[in-house]
């Protein structure tokens, strides 16, 4: 069983987790960190993301990443015994999360009323698709899936092909999404004493985080696909320096333009050409501005490009790839225990002064006792 610290904000708190992939566990691990027990209910062959791949130590990415601190617990759902060990667990628990096919708990006989009405105070967040009801309720989803079916692959990539978003963001937002509103209801029952039903779909997430480019649209200005750019602000892409390597400069302001083009530039004029002057006319004239930047990033090494644009006090990044990551000297990691050796990986991106934390270990897929 994974123990926590008592001093941690979740402490004493249950949450059973019907989960699988990566949506809800992102959620769930959140919890888990915090001290939260969280016991994961897994198929007899476990959670489909086990076998996602091999890449640590033989073990699914995936699944380490998103299940330290949690405890395996196999039910098989279809079954009078494994029914009556959940409804067990949930008689003791304070959140239930679960990333089944819309009605799937219903089925097994496990209705949201029923739920409201035994468990009071319990907590349930359904994670879909796309919803509970609606043209699209029923449709499997998947993260690309919705990166497509949400237009999000449309401005995303060059102009020549959309492309996917590089990591799963649309789970990754739906998990953290989940997380935030499961933390909200904590606070309400911490007030009024009843549990709630949270309902979020991946859909619904991706809509609200585009909505942007979709008044933009709706304005009619629909975004194209520009690659290492901004859409709305200029200079804001990639260069190639004099070495081939790339760096990723951001403008914000017509206040920092000014900077730029007195201090870096070394050509203070254009501060005050009406081509560029404001980021309205730089975007228009984005062509002659990238040109200007072009010129200037090619005169010089990646290093003197960095140490010349930090000097500036202007905003810039080398556009990196995963290698540069591993090594990259502001990457913190973490190191947890795994059934086939520790595994270092990314901390949690939130640091608490007060409360270090440290993280449970990635649960073995172990029979039931008998």
């Amino acid at each position: 069983m994974a123990t926590s610290a008592p001093n941690l904000p979740l402490s004493g708190l249950t949450v059973i987790a019907l989960e699988q992939a990566v949506s809800a566990p992102f959620a769930t691990v959140k919890l888990a960190d915090a001290g939260a027990r969280v016991i994961k209910i897994e198929r007899p062959e476990g959670d489909f993301a086990r076998g996602y791949d091999k890449a640590a130590k033989g073990q699914s990415s995936y699944f380490v990443w998103l299940n330290r601190g949690k405890e395996s617990h196999i039910a098989d759902l279809t079954t009078a015994a494994g029914k009556d060990d959940l409804r067990a667990l949930l008689a003791g628990a304070d959140v239930l999360v679960q990333n089944l096919k819309p009605g799937a708990l219903d089925r097994l006989g496990f209705e949201r009323a029923q739920l409201a009405q035994e468990f009071p105070r319990l907590i349930i967040c359904a994670i879909t698709g796309y919803g509970q009801s609606g043209p699209m309720a029923d449709r499997k989803a998947y993260d690309l899936l919705v990166q497509a079916e949400s237009g999000l692959c449309s401005i995303t990539g060059g102009p020549e092909q959309a492309a996917r978003v590089g990591t799963s963001v649309v789970d990754i937002a739906t998990g953290a999404t989940a997380h935030a509103a499961i933390l909200e209801a904590l606070i309400a029952r911490g007030i009024t004493g009843r549990g709630c039903h949270i309902d979020v779909s991946m859909f619904d997430v991706m809509a609200d985080w585009l909505s942007v480019p979709l008044l933009n649209h709706e304005a009619g200005k629909t975004p194209r696909r520009i690659g290492l750019a901004h859409p709305s602000i200029a200079p804001y892409g990639a260069f190639a320096t004099r070495d081939g390597a790339e760096i990723l400069i951001a403008i914000q302001s017509d206040r920092e333009w000014a900077t730029l083009c007195q201090t870096w530039l070394g050509q203070p004029a254009l501060a005050h050409d009406p081509r560029f002057a404001t980021n309205v006319g730089r975007v228009q004239n984005r062509t002659e501005t990238d040109a200007l930047m072009a010129v200037a990033f090619a005169k010089l090494t990646v290093a003197e490009a960095s140490e010349s644009l930090a000097a500036a006090d202007l905003a810039f990044a080398c556009v990196n790839d995963m290698a540069g990551l591993s090594t990259h000297p502001h990457l913190r990691r973490i190191t947890v225990e795994t059934p086939m050796g520790p595994v270092s990986y990314p901390a949690p991106a939130a640091i608490f002064s007060d409360q270090p934390r440290s993280y449970g270990p990635v649960p073995a897929l172990m029979p039931p006792e008998t």
